[in-house]
């Protein structure tokens, strides 16, 4: 608990520096990496694809959709990507269709494209118009969901949520977590309309953003849990201490993520 309180004191400071003042470059750059090293984890680290050169095509693919994301999303970039990285993958199966499987080539897709797609809907939030204000809108979700879940859980968790799944987790802790998400989004929203003027705040919409991210949240950490289980492992690294690796940080912003970024085109929270 210790090790976890202490990462989480240094690297938050980190990212809110990175988010909020870094080049929007920089952070694209920060997270393309991550995406490498996730695609990694999800494929080699749980033992689930164990050929090294689909392994190393799909962080190429991860690193590439995220810093597609920064340079403005443009659809022929993407379709050019996915092509090239499509004929890669069945070049791999045509030269040995026996050990080379289709579900091996379905799973590059999701570590190399699917995962890192809806993660950079951070890089694709950080580059809209006002991205440095919204930036932090799904971490706030994110980390208020979690960190409510869990003390709510400590405290008063009696009913198991999702046993075979995950069996910590506790209904309990799952209303603790709505309610810390709500929570969370009505203050960083007076903290919008006090600290920009010139923006209407819709509040309604943050308690919306609060409580469907929250529960977004909840189903993505559930998703890899049982990638977890399946494949019989703790944790999907060790690259950060007291949290794992970088799917078992990013696990629920794979959901938050993505459905903040259609809120914010659909229904925005600050205009």
């Amino acid at each position: 608990m210790k090790t976890r309180i202490v990462a989480a004191a240094v690297l938050i400071p980190i990212l809110l520096v990175l988010v909020l003042f870094a080049p929007k470059m920089f952070a694209s750059v920060i997270l393309a990496v991550l995406m490498s090293i996730g695609s990694y984890e999800l494929l080699y680290r749980t033992h689930l694809l164990q050929h090294p050169r689909l392994v190393v095509y799909s962080s190429a693919m991860a690193f590439a959709v995220v810093m597609w994301s920064h340079v403005g999303a443009v659809h022929a970039w993407l379709l050019l990507g996915l092509l090239i990285y499509t004929l890669i993958l069945f070049a791999e199966m045509m030269m040995d269709h026996v050990k080379v499987r289709i579900e091996m080539i379905a799973l590059c897709y999701v570590a190399g494209f699917i995962v890192p797609f809806l993660l950079s809907a951070l890089i694709r939030i950080l580059v809209m118009n006002t991205g440095r204000q919204v930036i932090l809108i799904p971490f706030v979700i994110a980390f208020m969901s979690d960190g409510g879940a869990y003390f709510a859980g400590l405290r008063f968790g009696k009913h198991k949520l999702a046993p075979v799944v995950s069996p910590n987790k506790t209904i309990e802790g799952a209303l603790g977590g709505l309610a810390a998400a709500v929570v969370g989004m009505l203050i960083y929203a007076i903290v919008l309309d006090l600290a920009f003027p010139r923006f209407s705040v819709n509040y309604l919409m943050a308690i919306l953003y609060g409580f469907v991210g929250a529960l977004a949240g909840m189903f993505g950490d559930l998703c890899f849990s049982i990638i977890k289980r399946q494949t019989g492992i703790k944790d999907y690294g060790n690259l950060i201490p007291g949290h794992g690796g970088v799917l078992d940080r990013l696990d629920s912003m794979m959901m938050v993520a993505p459905l903040v970024e259609a809120l914010l085109l659909l229904a925005p929270v600050v205009i």
